[in-house]
């Protein structure tokens, strides 16, 4: 079998072996339907209780605050469509020019019932500025939609002061944390935040399976119509398998996140050291979540990269995306203005704990083997 080394950990990552074990007797002895009252269901209603309570901990939150979804696409689209749902033309909604496509699309359905919504641009290290939303926040804003940090360059934003600024103007605040969570402490009460959503696969769960953080005392409408789960807001039989994987995953990766960011860094760290002699330019900032290193090349084609990388055995992530007549720029990498030259050449290789020195050396050993033809 040909060698694989994967470095493309924002986009999904492996499965742990504590969430694999954890999730096989809830797919083959304990099948029950935990919505059902005789006895055969007892264990799985235990199980999904104690996965809320599990994840609950992690991010310090209460368990009646977390709501089980299908995944971070379907957490923002609860978030953003529920909340203005009953918006009308005087209400407005407040994201980032640099939002997962989830949000972007999710606004963009809602502007279509004729919510207004404001875009903040970044500065060139993919930064939210407070000042920013201070500027444009107003009486009309219903909610206020930006990530923890962002899933192409890495780069964490300033929620907790962003969350303040919404509350002050009597918003509701919403956070994509997919990228983030399992990989940086999170605390939804210092956050401040309103509604948080999670992926499992980001952070070495299952696919497929995700939450939404939804703070005591909002007023969120039902996402799906149908059964009483998940306090009747989300109709659907619960994924058991999935959930127990999930919170196992979550638990292992906040146990570990000391230790796991401590050896991330120094590969990371090595890497920059080894292509230290081409000509790019690192786009985001610091703090960024650790292992997301997007680098953008001088005259060269970052989807070219990406092949030349796959034909190795190597995978990493571009910042654009070629069709047969023209070129697209990743919508972040022009929003934090990135130089023509470089723009194109933009790839995102992202490490996580399952990688080793040696793969970092390969893919190093590979990028100047291309790069230098």
């Amino acid at each position: 079998m040909k060698r694989i080394i994967y470095a493309d950990n924002a986009a999904t990552t492996k499965l742990d072996d504590a969430a694999f074990e954890a999730m096989i007797p809830w797919l083959k002895e304990e099948y029950g339907n935990a919505s059902q009252p005789y006895s055969f269901a007892r264990n799985p209603k235990k199980a999904l209780r104690e996965a809320r309570e599990l994840i609950a901990s992690d991010i310090n939150a209460s368990p009646e605050e977390i709501y089980f979804t299908s995944g971070g696409t379907e957490s923002d689209n609860w978030a953003i469509k529920s909340i203005m749902s009953e918006a009308n033309s005087k209400d407005a909604l407040i994201t980032s020019a640099i939002e997962h496509h989830a949000v972007l699309n999710a606004c963009k359905a809602v502007s279509l019932m004729g919510c207004k919504i404001n875009y903040l641009a970044p500065d060139n290290a993919g930064v939210i500025m407070p000042q920013d939303l201070e500027k444009a926040i107003n009486y009309k804003t219903k909610l206020v939609s930006i990530m923890l940090s962002n899933n192409e360059i890495g780069t964490i934003e300033p929620i907790k002061e962003l969350a303040k600024i919404a509350h002050d103007h009597n918003a509701i605040i919403h956070t994509d944390a997919v990228q983030a969570i399992g990989h940086i402490p999170i605390d939804v009460k210092e956050l401040g935040v309103d509604m948080l959503s999670a992926s499992a696969h980001k952070f070495n769960g299952p696919k497929g399976t995700g939450f939404l953080y939804i703070r005591k005392g909002v007023d969120i409408k039902p996402f799906n119509d149908g059964g009483s789960q998940e306090n009747g807001l989300r109709a659907g039989t619960e994924n058991i398998a999935g959930i127990v994987g999930m919170a196992t995953a979550l638990h292992e990766n906040c146990r570990h996140m000391e230790e796991n960011t401590k050896y991330i860094t120094s590969l990371e760290k090595k890497f920059i050291e080894l292509i230290g002699g081409l000509d790019y330019i690192r786009n985001g900032a610091d703090p960024h979540v650790p292992g997301n290193i997007n680098l953008s090349f001088k005259d060269a084609d970052g989807e070219a990269i990406l092949h030349r990388l796959d034909l190795k055995g190597i995978c990493i992530s571009t910042g654009s995306a070629c069709d047969s007549v023209n070129t697209h720029i990743s919508h972040v990498i022009r929003a934090i203005g990135v130089p023509d030259k470089y723009a194109n050449g933009t790839v995102r290789i992202s490490l996580g704990k399952h990688n080793s020195e040696e793969e970092i050396r390969d893919i190093a050993l590979a990028l100047i083997s291309i790069l230098g033809e």
